[in-house]
């Protein structure tokens, strides 16, 4: 009995449509017939777009569906498409690289983007405007900050951070602060408004009181 491992089968040229599509094609590739060649291509194209259906999220999915028949057949088939032929070399075509900075993050734990917002704020003219920025990403880089040391970190460290990312040019106002530590409004636990929170002591001797209140009734 021969041996039918993938590993000794044709390559598969499209992965997303499977074996059985592309010996379908490799098949009509073979019919001696051009007009049943075409008749045949025709229900391969529909099951090729019933087993990938997101296509039809696309404006041209049925082009596309066309194209692929060619790149899948090796561009050997012979067939009337309604659509025109693509070229081999267009399908292989590289894309253009993508140019990356080659500049070195200045700080690691704060990333590229915060750098890169650093920068644009430097540039703005001081303002109300800048100082509010700069409290805002001065608040996220102690977020970051804490991600990489847990235990805590004081606002002098951070705002010595935007001045070196900075390169010198954001001097953080005296006015702006942002606390220290890992303890923040945004983590305590929300209260009513004008009531007055009690220890824990008082609130536990507070419900024996009236516990032996209601046993001495």
């Amino acid at each position: 009995m021969e041996n039918n491992y993938n590993t000794t089968r044709a390559k598969l040229l499209m992965p997303e449509y499977g074996r059985h599509v592309q010996d379908m094609i490799e098949y009509v590739v073979n019919i001696p017939d051009r007009e049943k060649r075409n008749q045949q291509i025709q229900a391969v194209v529909s099951v090729m777009g019933t087993l990938n259906p997101q296509l039809r999220d696309l404006v041209d999915f049925r082009h596309k569906l066309w194209d692929h028949v060619q790149i899948i057949s090796d561009f050997k088939i012979d067939i009337d498409s309604p659509y025109p032929l693509p070229s081999r070399e267009s399908v292989h075509v590289k894309p253009e690289p993508i140019p990356l900075k080659s500049d070195k993050i200045r700080a690691s734990c704060y990333g590229r983007n915060i750098q890169n917002m650093i920068d644009l704020i430097a540039e703005r003219e001081d303002d109300d405007v800048k100082k509010h920025m700069i409290k805002v990403i001065a608040t996220y880089m102690k977020q970051q900050y804490l991600i990489w040391n847990k235990d805590s970190v004081s606002e002098e460290t951070i705002f010595q951070d935007i001045k070196m990312l900075s390169g010198g040019r954001i001097v953080v106002p005296e006015d702006v602060h942002i606390g220290s530590g890992m303890a923040d409004a945004t983590t305590r636990k929300p209260h009513m408004p004008g009531a007055a929170s009690q220890p824990r002591s008082q609130q536990h001797s507070g419900k024996k009181q009236k516990q032996k209140k209601w046993k001495k009734g």
